[in-house]
Formats: structure tokens, C-alpha cells, sequence
């Protein structure tokens, strides 16, 4: 009987989007919407004679991710030279780094702590390395499997890479899920990468099962694809097991749009690869002054954040972990509660009903503080609270206001969800009755019954909506403004 024991290893290559240049030139690291090929130099498109010339940044960004993985930092930085031979390297070679002989990863033994439904589990992290990105390869007519040609675009070439190796302590697609998850976290909270960009993380998976050969399935672009890549692998493997069919050592892709693994190439080992210590680039020493500097400047990280969420708002874990899962979304909730206060309702509003809608709407928390800024939220939160409206009608106005950007009052007064009792508000609305109403603001003059008509006119224009005791209140004083205003001057 074969056993299904999961095995599985992440390797999460994520971009320093910090930077403003490349890793070893001055290209500008911006390189998205740009022409195809025109973000290049000598450098980057590996041409004779060039030379490359490491970005310090670089290197004090990923000294910041290896203390906020608890990782070793070596005191020397070595780069190293990987060989393969793929279009999208110009070089034929990828400047990165190894761990053995003669070569180093510029940390190591880190490891990051899961909360997984209550359950403490710890990952531990080999190692990280720099690296630089290849180029992109362009499927223009179809996708990797169904183009009847493939375009190079080398922007991407040479744009800082670091690459985070797990040890192959995760057992379930939901793990890898909840680890990337994490690992999104704290570089965004570091200010090192903006996961929102696209391309800026990448992870290939290792994954087998007991009596099968490790199987990586390679640059999948999510955390969610991640977890339904694995899950997919698991029953493809576990069906071959079954039928006694052998899992053999290969490379596959995730198509997303199919949602299977397809095979590409076989597995390279790490003898295929040829490392050497690059001879361009000597090796850098790493000091523990910068080291100390670099730890004395950390920014508040999300397990931090996290334990200040339930400490100082008195909200749940469960709250706080799911806020604080996107930097821009616990932004978003503190700026919320410095304006409204109520700390709890605010959170539960947020992680229940306004992250649905983000998702739902296929926005970025950027875009949906943009539509629906933190002051408009507590405009609807302040309502709830007066019981001028209920959670049913708030539930209501926030994909609205979301789609549209409008000021939620104005929406909840054009979409008839309250009776409009803003004395400013309505006002207006009689001041345009009275001006294209004259004759009837005449009659009203002469006779208080006539008044009815310039209620309804009122009534008409709100969709029934005004209410009725201020409207007449507020058509009186007009009236009686009128009357104590003398004739010529009418």
C-alpha cells in the first residue's frame, strides 16, 4: 500500500521594488509599460566587455528581510555564477549565490512562525539569496502552450531579486498558502517589495509524496494558485502511486486558466548548474556595525502589528491577523479609527464586508481607499451608530460606493435607503421649487392651503424622500421671509 505522506518546499523569488535601479547597472528598475527592449544597457543584456557593479541597496534590503526571517547573515557576500541556457538570459549564466565551497547565500537558518487554525507551526528558512531576474518571455498568440511563437522582452533583465528557500517543513497546500501569505507581509510592512505589482512575487514549488520523486512546478504567480497547483499535484501523484505508475524527477507549469500541471523539462540537479564564484564581483564584507544599524531601523513588523491590534484596539487575533495580512488594509483601519474611534466594529466592518467587496470588485486596497476613503467610511459607521441606518443598508452602500467613488450621503439619499431631513440639504431643494414655482409661491401667499402644492413639488424632486414636518417648516419661513420682504424689492 503506498503511503501519501506530503512533502513539500517553497522558494519564493520576490523583487526589490524598493530600488530605483537594477542589480549590478543603473537601468531603472521601473521597467513595467515600457517599450519591449529599450530598459536595457550593456549590463543587463550580458554584452562583452561589460562589467557589472553591485547595488549597495540591495544588500542592506535583504540584510532586512534576514533579520525579520531570524536568519544568520554571513559575514561575507559572495556572488556566484548559475549556468543554464534558456532565452530570456542574455548571459547564459544568472548572477546569483550558493551555498558550498568557495560560495556563500548572504543568510541562512531563519524561520517564520504559523498560526494555522490555532495550530503553531514553524517553517524554517535555508537560505536567502541575490539574484538578478531574467527577462520575460511573451506567449503572443496564446500561452506558453498554445503560442505559435515566443517574443523576448528584457526590461525584466537585471532587476534585483531575493530568493527565500524553505526547508521542506510544510505539509499541506494550505500551509504554502498561509506561509507566502506571511511572507507577502512582512516585506510589505519592510517597504522592500510591493506585492500589488505584477511579476514582484514568484514561487516555484517542490512537492512529493512518500515513494515518488520530488516534482517543482515552476513561477506561479499567487499565493491562492500556489495552493491549487499543490493541491492538484497531490492527487495527480497520489493517482499514479496508486496504480504503481512511477513519479519521476521533472519541472511542470501551473496553467491557471485550466487549473493543471503540465510537464515541461526535466528535473536539473545542482551539478547541471556548474556554479563558481563570479570572477566580476569580489567578495563584499558583510560588518556587524551595518548589521546593528540596519536591526536599530526595522519597522514595525506584522506579529508586532499584530499583538498592538488586539493590546491597544482590543480587538481579536482573528482580526488583527487578517488586517494585518495586507499592510494597506491595517493602514486603512488605523486611519479609520483615529477619525471614528470604535475599534471593533470598524475591524469587523472592514475584514467582513468592505474586503468582500475589494475582492469581489477585483480592486487593490489602494484603489478601493481612493474610492472609498477612510472619512467617507466612518460617515456610514456614524449612521449606524445614531441608528439613522442599519448594517443591512450600510452592507448595501459599500459595493455602490465603491463602483462609483460618490459620497456615500449622496448615495444613500439618491438610492432612497433615508428620508432626507438635513435642513441645508433640503433648503436648496425648496429654494429651486420657489424659483420655478412662482405662481404657485403666490397662491401659497394668499392661501396656507396652497402650500400642499409646494410640498409635493418638494416630494417630486427627492423621489418622496424629504421629510414631510421639516419640508413644511422650512416652506413656512420661506414664505414668511417673503412676506416681510417689501414689494419693490421682491
Amino acid at each position: 500500500m503506498v503511503s501519501n505522506n506530503v512533502v513539500i518546499g517553497l522558494e519564493i523569488h520576490t523583487q526589490i521594488t524598493s530600488l530605483k535601479t537594477k542589480l549590478f547597472c543603473s537601468c531603472p528598475s521601473d521597467y513595467r509599460g515600457k517599450p519591449p527592449n529599450t530598459n536595457v544597457c550593456p549590463t543587463c543584456l550580458g554584452l562583452p566587455g561589460a562589467l557589472p557593479v553591485v547595488n549597495v541597496n540591495a544588500i542592506k534590503a535583504a540584510i532586512m528581510v534576514a533579520l525579520a526571517l531570524r536568519c544568520s547573515i554571513s559575514d561575507l557576500l559572495v556572488f556566484t555564477r548559475k549556468h543554464y541556457f534558456y532565452p530570456d538570459l542574455p548571459k547564459n549564466y544568472q548572477i546569483s549565490q550558493y551555498d558550498g565551497i568557495g560560495s556563500m547565500p548572504i543568510a541562512k537558518n531563519g524561520y517564520v512562525i504559523l498560526n494555522i487554525d490555532g495550530n503553531i507551526k514553524k517553517i524554517r528558512i535555508r537560505r536567502i539569496n541575490i539574484e538578478e531576474d531574467p527577462g520575460r518571455l511573451i506567449y503572443p498568440t496564446g500561452s506558453l502552450l498554445t503560442s505559435k511563437y515566443t517574443l523576448i522582452d528584457y526590461n525584466r533583465s537585471g532587476i534585483a531579486l531575493l530568493e527565500i528557500v524553505t526547508e521542506p517543513d510544510i505539509s499541506t497546500p494550505k500551509e504554502a498558502k498561509v506561509f507566502i501569505d506571511k511572507i507577502r507581509s512582512i516585506l510589505e510592512h519592510l517597504g522592500i517589495t510591493d506585492p500589488n505589482l505584477e511579476g514582484s512575487i514568484r514561487v516555484d514549488a517542490n512537492i512529493s509524496l512518500a515513494g515518488g520523486s520530488r516534482v517543482e512546478v515552476k513561477n506561479i504567480s499567487s499565493p491562492k494558485d500556489v495552493e491549487r497547483a499543490l493541491a492538484y499535484e497531490i492527487i495527480r501523484q497520489s493517482k499514479m502511486l496508486g496504480s504503481g505508475e512511477v513519479v519521476r524527477r521533472e519541472t511542470r507549469h501551473w496553467d491557471s486558466v485550466r487549473k493543471v500541471t503540465v510537464p515541461l523539462r526535466a528535473k536539473e540537479l545542482e551539478e547541471d548548474y556548474r556554479y563558481f564564484p563570479d570572477p566580476d564581483l569580489p567578495p563584499i564584507k558583510i560588518t556587524k556595525e551595518l548589521i546593528m544599524d540596519i536591526a536599530s531601523k526595522l519597522p514595525e513588523l506584522p506579529d508586532q502589528r499584530i499583538e498592538r491590534f488586539v493590546r491597544s484596539y482590543g480587538i481579536s487575533e482573528y482580526l488583527a491577523n487578517v488586517l494585518v495580512l495586507e499592510k494597506s488594509l491595517a493602514d486603512y483601519f488605523e486611519e479609520c479609527v483615529g477619525i471614528c474611534g470604535n475599534p471593533e466594529l470598524v475591524g469587523n466592518i472592514v475584514v467582513n464586508d468592505l474586503k468582500r467587496w475589494i475582492d469581489e470588485l477585483n480592486l487593490e486596497v489602494i484603489e478601493a481607499k481612493k474610492l472609498l476613503p477612510a472619512n467617507q467610511l466612518c460617515k456610514l459607521i456614524q449612521l449606524l451608530i445614531n441608528n439613522s441606518i442599519n448594517i443591512k443598508i450600510l452592507k448595501e452602500v459599500l459595493p455602490k460606493a465603491l463602483r462609483s467613488g460618490k459620497d456615500v450621503i449622496s448615495i444613500i439619499y439618491e438610492e432612497g435607503y433615508m428620508d432626507i431631513s438635513d435642513e441645508k440639504m433640503l433648503m436648496k431643494i425648496v429654494e429651486e421649487v420657489f424659483k420655478e414655482n412662482q405662481q404657485a409661491v403666490k397662491d401659497a401667499l394668499d392661501n396656507p392651503k396652497a402650500i400642499n402644492y409646494l410640498v409635493g413639488q418638494v416630494m417630486k424632486k427627492t423621489k418622496g424622500r424629504a421629510n414631510p414636518s421639516i419640508t413644511n417648516k422650512l416652506i413656512t419661513m420661506k414664505l414668511a421671509e417673503i412676506r416681510g420682504t417689501p414689494k419693490n424689492d421682491r
